[in-house]
Formats: C-alpha cells, sequence, structure tokens
C-alpha cells in the first residue's frame, strides 16, 4: 500500500508541476499575444489614420479643380453670350458697329485725365 501511496503521490506532484507550467506557459502566451494584437491595432489605426488624411486631402484638391473649372466655364459662358448679344444687336441694326459705345466713351476720357 505505501508504494502506491508514493506513486501516487509522485503522479501528484508531477501533475502539480506540468500544471504550474502549462500556467506559466499560458501567461507567457498570453501576454505575447496581448503585445502582438496591441501592435498590429496600433499599426493598423496608423494606417487607417494616414489614409483617411490622405482621402481627404484628394477629395480637397478635386473640389478645388471642379470650382475652377465651373469658373473658367462660367466666365467662357459669360464672354460667349456678350459676343452673342453684340452680334444680334449690330445684326438687328440697335447700334451701329462703327460708332464707339457709351462704355468706351467713358474709358477714353479717363485715358486722356493721365496724361
Amino acid at each position: 500500500m505505501d508504494v502506491l501511496k508514493k506513486g501516487f503521490s509522485m503522479a501528484k506532484e508531477g501533475v502539480v508541476a506540468a500544471a504550474e507550467k502549462t500556467k506559466e506557459g499560458l501567461e507567457e502566451a498570453a501576454a505575447k499575444t496581448k503585445e502582438g494584437v496591441m501592435y498590429v491595432g496600433t499599426k493598423t489605426k496608423e494606417g487607417v489614420v494616414s489614409s483617411v488624411n490622405t482621402v481627404a486631402q484628394k477629395t480637397t484638391d478635386q473640389a478645388n479643380l471642379v470650382g475652377e473649372a465651373a469658373v473658367a466655364g462660367a466666365n467662357e459662358v459669360s464672354g460667349k453670350a456678350v459676343e452673342g448679344l453684340e452680334t444680334v444687336v449690330a445684326s438687328t441694326g440697335l447700334i451701329n458697329p462703327a460708332e464707339p459705345s457709351q462704355t468706351e466713351e467713358a474709358a477714353e476720357p479717363a485715358a486722356d485725365a493721365g496724361q
């Protein structure tokens, strides 16, 4: 009977030692896992922030280009409209193209005053 008790006692000590080693191994593995997850999370967050900033900058650039194109287009359209109106008015005989317009006459005295 003593042999059995001694054998079971030794087996129990072995199981306890293995459990302690397993516990230490699990704690170390958990710490390493946590460290790895935190590292990946940090790098992912940095990448997302960088991507968001890049997208915001590109959106701003595109909005500026669209705004500039709209202004240029509006200027061109208004210029063409004025030219078209001048042509229509001249062709209907409402004004004589050979005569200076009122805006041209107003500009001439201002130019003369500077001399």
